[in-house]
């Protein structure tokens, strides 16, 4: 089965939490504290497989973990880090951020890896809070939360050129003839479900990957026919053959199946239109073809390269056009730039907010912020020692000052994430 998009959610590995221990062997006066931190969670790695042709695997896999790290030890040890999850995905997987739309990654390499997940940190133990102050500290840290994304991947086909045009214009029965490939030829539309790939070699002793997509209709970049499902496998393609019914066998203009095509093509990304073009006027071995096609070159002024996939019939010259063409064009850009992230990164910016404070209808002063929920989720509330090093944070970071220029008195509600208090001065 040929499955070109998925779509998942994925979680880091949790980092291990530390622990509070101290040491007591003999004749240690004092021995202070002796707990390890946590290991690190595991990451979520997507790997390029060219062994793979389909994201059937991942198809069914709704939820992605990895594993968690290891708590920490006494006598100072850490804990052991977790091993990473690898996925493997066919080459030409792009991956997608789906709360931003944007691009985390795009493979095409064989063995080229992509972290989408990254695992949390493990927390500290209590031996890495000692100071000359405090030298024997009761508490640790909880290991930071993995993280976590909706992601989805998006298979485009990895080819050098691609047949387009309407349905029933012969582009199965010319990638049958350029290649060894054995696409489904049949005389209805749509015969086509998949994209088929096949490899063309020139007499010359060049060669290039072809690859015959699903026809297009009218409305094929708003969805009509299979076009939104199988517009986005050319663009990988730095050359597209636009293949022309100029025989007119279907009842359709071959000037406005040339007009429609191209503005489909526009209007889906406006990277496909500067693409190179060949345009073939394929069936000329049918009644009406000259004709058309001397009507086809008048209106649009193009070189039209005549051919006849039923007979073989000047193929040689389209395969030299065709590797002519890719000798000399360089790759274009898959994405408009607002779909690529300027970097992938999992550590907050430090443009980022530390929190943010709302007040409610209700008179609640709620204290949010991402940096320091991470905080707040590594924090142990069971631990006195561990929550006054909170409430000492929080006012590090200017919490009380903002809840004061807020307007807060003494005896209001302050929420913080699941914990409720009275602020009290």
């Amino acid at each position: 089965m040929f499955i070109d998009e998925v779509k998942l959610e994925v979680h880091g590995g949790k980092g291990g939490d530390g622990i509070v221990a101290y040491r007591r062997e003999l004749k240690v006066e004092m021995g202070g504290p002796f707990g390890g931190s946590g290991g690190k969670g595991g990451s979520i790695i997507f790997v390029g497989d060219e062994g793979l042709s389909t994201l059937l695997d991942l198809k069914y896999m709704k939820v992605l973990k990895a594993l968690p790290g290891e708590k920490g030890k006494n006598k100072g040890m850490q804990g052991a880090n977790a091993k990473n999850t690898y996925v493997r995905v066919p080459l030409g997987t792009t991956i997608y951020d789906e709360d931003t739309n944007q691009v985390i990654a795009d493979i095409t390499r064989n063995k080229e890896e992509a972290i989408v997940a990254l695992g949390g940190r493990g927390g500290r133990g209590n031996m890495a809070f000692a100071t000359g102050i405090n030298k024997c500290p009761d508490f640790c840290e909880k290991g930071e939360p993995g993280q976590i994304r909706y992601i989805r991947c998006e298979l485009k086909v990895l080819a050098d050129c691609g047949l387009v045009g309407f349905p029933s214009v012969g582009k199965s029965t010319l990638l049958s003839r350029l290649s060894a490939a054995k696409p489904k030829i049949a005389a209805y539309h749509f015969t086509t479900l998949v994209p088929q790939l096949g490899m063309v070699s020139v007499q010359d002793g060049r060669s290039f990957v072809l690859a015959d997509l699903p026809g297009l209709i009218e409305g094929a970049h708003q969805g009509a026919g299979l076009g939104l499902q199988f517009l986005k496998h050319i663009e990988r393609c730095r050359v597209i053959i636009h293949v022309i019914d100029m025989a007119g066998s279907e009842g359709r203009d071959p000037y406005n199946d040339y007009l429609i095509i191209n503005k489909e093509l526009e209007n889906y990304k406006m990277n496909l239109s500067k693409r190179p073009q060949v345009v073939v006027a394929n069936k000329m071995d049918l009644p009406q073809a000259k004709e058309n096609l001397e009507k086809f070159i008048a209106k649009t002024n193009l070189k039209v390269i005549p051919i006849s996939a039923y007979n073989n019939y000047n193929l040689d010259e389209l395969k030299y056009k065709v590797a002519d063409l890719l000798a000399e064009t360089k790759p274009f850009s898959l994405f408009e730039e607002d779909e690529i992230a300027p970097e992938v990164t999992y550590e907050y910016k430090e443009d980022e907010p530390m929190f943010y404070v709302e007040k409610d209808k209700d008179g609640i002063y709620n204290v949010k912020g991402d940096k320091l929920y991470r905080i707040f989720q590594m924090t142990n509330f069971e631990n006195e020692s561990s929550m006054n090093r909170f409430a000492r944070q929080l006012r590090s970071f200017g919490v009380d000052d903002e809840l004061r220029r807020l307007g807060i008195k003494n005896g209001d509600t302050v929420r913080i994430f699941d914990f409720e208090f009275e602020f009290i001065e």
